[in-house]
């Protein structure tokens, strides 16, 4: 399929926004209860002004914004003032309403503009104190030009805030003034800083694993739950970077040096604190040191997490990214190419603003030529390229948060052999049409008590999994949070460093201080270097490996400091000719002295595109630009590829099932949208992981609502032999439950596919079956229960299965398209779109096992760099330019992004010229 060019031009753009703002009257005066607050003119109000001259007064001299027909805009100035100034006007223009809701969630003021129904996440934000370490970061940690750019953006969005009235900015704004008279609030530079603090959270790595590994020992022993959390396949599954070591003498890490010189450096890895798990004799048994009343601590821990708005998406397997670059002694232009599509959740707008910053010719006072991807509140671009160099992005996974048991009484709580007092601050949240409500936030050495925002954890049990030299419990153990994002920092410095960097030294000197989130950085320019950097604050540790709640009462399990930058591993110019960051594995742990984290994801997706390159370059072969695309979109299922000969070879005599079982046959593991065998097996899979785990695992990991009747946590006797079962319902939302059927999921059951008897296949007889006491007894009531689980959903008639009728997108608008009225959520959203792909694929449309099929991760945007070539880049966002639900350009990437199309991306004045259908002049 080739990619698609730049489209017709904006004659039809006015045609269809009229179109749509006379659908939108029409709806609303439809009878259905709005119309006296809404008509033509609260529409049109808020839709921006894209051509002619505004005068904006304090500019140094003028500033064209042009546009093309998707609404991108491709800004230039004089001096670097004016620029952000105008980045940040033309933001407020088309997203002002995203922005204010992210500047309320990051300081904890939801409940200023939705309510009493937004107080306990308030509580949780303002515990966490996002916006107060933001503050710090602004007045003490970054430099004077980093703050300048900050201030000039602020002044553009006031600019626009100027004498318009919420109506004007938004129809959200017309729709929240039903319930309420709130009042958009200027911007100030802070407002921008704490969104690193939202990204940084969505990203926080393995803190929700944490909380799980403790859960599972109420059910499990110690090595039940390693069969849960197995090893990285370093050996089959190529981590990141394959060069080099950490030099022990010069203290640094040299790309050259050979793979397992590494020998000084590092920390002991340690236990934890131990799973305090008994000796049960079977799956989901409990033991003498089962959780208790951690337990319950935990669990509303992680229902409190649930609730949280996940600005980037639910933490989860779902969260990743891919990026890969290639040499160009391996391409067809003879430059890298570099490539790169973050996973994300699903959002409208989406979470990425695509924008160009050009100064009109480089000076002292005008130092930026750069584009890509941006977000809406924040100056600058977070991923994209300038004259010289190109990145991009995939989450590290390091493990920056530690959860710590602190044991309490009164005012203080334990610390070696010291009775040290909680610091303490009052937080006032103001609730709209409610009374304002104080709460008081208590500190430890660690970091915020996070155990005090919800009553559930406000009083432990009997037990805890801690060893027996713990204090004596009293009246229960609190939970703080230590993060390295609740230390300020200088990550706004690196967004500018990186925009204005030339080559790989200026490069790497920028990630020095990316240091919240921790990031893959990779790596092109138009040299022909190509490069990997991960940066970022990942904390050694005394003793611990952060698996699981520490000690907080012994300084043994204290943060040491952080990981030294030149220590952190990094590639330039790889033999291998390519570098490929999809959330595998850093580097061996073998290799390295310093331990990273050890939930990684597993490799599924790298090493997909290990082997789609390889297979590409090999007997001198060359990769283009439309190769990288296809392979952004490639569908194959790799846990398929492992089950499918299995699942074929079962023995089924019922002819119904039978019919199903043949679809898989001669299947290419193909998850195409039309697939009927992607969905049969995507349904197998999702019964395969119920049966053999997903009914073993505690209440608290499962789906909400769903219930199962199941042998008592303190029972050591197989189910069928008890007299009375207990019935148990979920307790976790369908986004966030488990077995989610990743890629860590795959290793699971690739680790015991060859063992015919496991435990793990064994599942009771329920009132239609028997009980499953192997591995094909398992699969043959996988397959059965997928086919009526699939008739039910699609129909008796197999041949009109599809799996994009299973798997679909739908675009929500992140507040009121989701909590509003329910006429004000099908003006405001979108969809559905039948998709391919699924979890773990390159073409990462991710879906839970443990809730369904829809998708609930996805490329949030893709583009391939055509490094040198800057005008043959592509690129593609998930919705479009626009927040405003009525302007042409809300949604219409949409279907291009679905197809896998990608959009010509303009860099130099003349393809930025020959692209433009509006133009904007801001005039002093």
């Amino acid at each position: 399929m080739p990619a698609n060019s730049t489209p017709p031009a904006t004659k039809k753009k006015g045609r269809r926004a009229r179109f749509v703002v006379i659908v939108l009257v029409l709806a609303l005066v439809g009878g259905v209860g709005y119309g006296a607050y809404w008509g033509v003119s609260t529409v049109r109000a808020s839709l921006p002004q894209t051509t002619g001259t505004i005068n904006l007064p304090g500019l140094d001299g003028q500033v064209e914004v042009k546009r093309d027909s998707y609404g991108v805009p491709q800004i230039y100035a004089n001096t670097d003032r004016d620029l952000f100034r105008a980045q940040g006007y033309v933001q407020a223009q088309d997203r002002f309403w995203e922005m204010d809701v992210r500047r309320h969630m990051t300081s904890g003021r939801l409940s200023e503009m939705f309510g009493k129904e937004q107080v306990a996440t308030d509580e949780f934000l303002r515990t966490l104190g996002w916006r107060q370490v933001a503050q710090e970061e602004y007045d003490d940690k970054l430099d004077d030009e980093t703050k300048k750019n900050l201030q000039s953006y602020a002044d553009g969005v006031n600019d626009y805030l100027k004498g318009r009235d919420g109506k004007d900015i938004s129809v959200e704004y017309a729709a929240l003034n039903f319930v309420n008279d709130y009042k958009p609030a200027k911007w100030t530079p802070v407002d921008s800083v704490a969104w690193l603090k939202a990204m940084a959270w969505d990203l926080r790595s393995n803190m929700q694993d944490e909380i799980d590994r403790s859960l599972l020992t109420s059910r499990m022993d110690e090595k039940q739950i390693k069969d849960l959390y197995p090893s990285y396949p370093y050996s089959r599954n190529q981590p990141i970077v394959t060069e080099g070591a950490v030099d022990p003498l010069a203290e640094e890490f040299d790309p050259k040096a050979e793979p397992g010189d590494a020998t000084g450096g590092g920390t002991g890895t340690g236990t934890g604190t131990g799973t305090g798990t008994g000796t049960g004799t079977g799956i989901g048994t409990g033991g003498a040191g089962a959780v208790g009343g951690l337990e319950s601590q935990l669990d509303a821990l992680s229902g409190t997490l649930d609730e949280i708005p996940a600005l980037l998406g639910p933490s989860g397997s779902g969260i990743g990214s891919n990026s890969w670059v290639i040499s160009g002694d391996y391409t067809t232009t003879g430059k890298p190419l570099l490539a790169n599509d973050p996973h994300l959740a699903p959002q409208l707008p989406s979470v990425w603003y695509q924008m160009g910053l050009h100064c009109r010719s480089s000076t002292k006072d005008c130092q930026y030529d750069v584009a890509g991807y941006t977000f809406a509140g924040m100056p600058g671009v977070i991923i994209g390229h300038n004259k010289d160099i190109a990145w991009g992005m995939t989450n590290l996974g390091a493990d920056v948060t530690d959860l710590y048991l602190e044991k309490v009484s009164g005012d203080t709580y334990q610390y070696g052999n010291e009775q040290k007092k909680f610091k303490t601050r009052q937080e006032t949240i103001k609730v709209a049409g409610g009374k304002s409500q104080t709460i008081t936030v208590r500190s430890t050495e660690h970091g915020p008590v996070v155990s005090d925002r919800d009553g559930q954890l406000r009083t432990v049990g009997d037990k805890a999994p801690v060893t027996n030299a713990a204090p004596d419990r009293g009246d229960g153990y609190a939970v703080s949070l230590q993060w390295t994002a609740l230390e300020p920092g200088k990550s706004m410095d690196a967004v500018f460093a990186l925009n204005k960097a030339k080559n790989f030294p200026e490069f790497r000197k920028a990630a020095q201080n990316f240091e919240v989130p921790s990031q893959n950085l990779i790596y092109a320019d138009t040299k022909g270097t190509i490069g990997y950097q991960a940066p970022g604050r990942i904390p050694i540790r005394a003793e611990g490996d952060g698996s699981l709640p520490a000690p907080g009462w012994d300084p043994k399990y204290r943060w040491e400091g952080y990981i030294p930058f030149d220590e952190l591993p990094y590639e330039e110019n790889p033999k291998r000719g390519y570098i490929v960051t999809a959330n595998q594995a850093v580097i061996d742990k073998d290799d390295y002295p310093y331990p990273l984290t050890e939930d990684w994801g597993y490799g599924a997706r790298s090493q997909r595109i290990n082997d789609l390159i390889k297979s590409k370059i090999k007997d001198g072969g060359k990769i283009s630009t439309d190769d990288m695309r296809t392979m952004q979109t490639d569908n194959r299922s790799e846990i398929a590829t492992l089950l499918m000969p299995y699942l074929l070879k079962i023995d089924v005599s019922d002819p119904s099932i039978r019919e199903a079982q043949k679809l898989l046959e001669g299947w290419d593991y193909s998850q195409e949208p039309d697939s009927a065998a992607a969905a049969y097996f995507n349904a197998v899979w999702r019964n395969v992981l119920k049966l053999s785990f997903g009914n073993k695992l505690p209440k608290e990991m499962r789906v909400k609502g769903e219930c199962l009747n199941v042998r008592p946590a303190d029972s050591t006797g197989p189910a069928d032999d008890l007299e009375e079962l207990v019935r148990e319902c979920g307790r976790r939302s369908a986004d966030s439950a488990q077995p989610d059927g990743g890629d860590r999921w795959f290793e699971i059951t690739r680790k015991i596919l060859k063992d015919e008897d496991n435990e793990w296949w064994q599942a009771p007889k329920t009132r239609l079956q028997g009980p499953a006491k192997t591995r094909d007894e398992l699969l043959l009531r996988a397959l059965t229960d997928a086919r009526w689980e699939l008739t039910a959903e699609l129909g008796k008639d197999v041949s009109t299965w599809s799996w994009g009728r299973l798997h679909q997108l739908n675009l929500e608008n992140q507040t009121l398209g989701t909590e509003g009225p329910g006429i004000v959520k099908t003006l405001l959203n979108r969809g559905p779109w039948n998709l391919g792909g699924g979890e773990a694929a390159v073409n990462a449309t991710g879906w839970n096992a443990a809730g369904g099929y829809e998708v609930m991760w996805v490329p949030s945007m893709r583009m391939v760099v055509n490094v040198g070539d800057w005008d043959k880049s592509r690129w593609i966002n998930l919705t479009g330019a626009s927040g405003h639900a009525y302007s042409p350009n809300y949604t219409d990437q949409t279907e291009k992004w679905a197809k896998g199309e990608l959009l010509d991306w303009p860099f130099s004045s003349r393809a930025v010229e020959e692209s433009t259908g509006d133009t904007l002049t801001l005039a002093p």
